[in-house]
């Protein structure tokens, strides 16, 4: 009877993390549910339910995480949601 010796290799995996921000929209009392779905659609690309799911956070939690990435493709969109009058910043 003959038997095989196991070899287990020892792998080093170099990987690359990037640090991914958030934009966070806050609520406030001037603009519609209708307004900010629109805008979350348009700005964050957004499914209806989505940006509808979005907005009830905000108006019951006060604030919530509408997009997460890199900061360079947040930046834009964190602007259209700012000049739509919203509230809004990336953390």
């Amino acid at each position: 009877m003959s038997t095989k010796e196991k070899i287990q290799e020892q792998v080093q995996v170099d990987t690359k993390t990037q640090h991914l921000n958030e934009i966070v929209l806050y609520n406030d009392d001037v603009n519609t549910f209708d307004h900010v779905i629109d805008t979350l659609i348009y700005a964050c690309d957004h499914t209806p339910e989505q940006a509808e799911q979005c907005s009830i956070l905000v108006h019951y939690k006060g604030q919530c995480t509408v997009k997460t990435g890199v900061y360079d493709e947040l930046e834009p969109r964190c602007t259209m949601l700012l000049d739509a009058g919203l509230s809004a910043e990336i953390v």
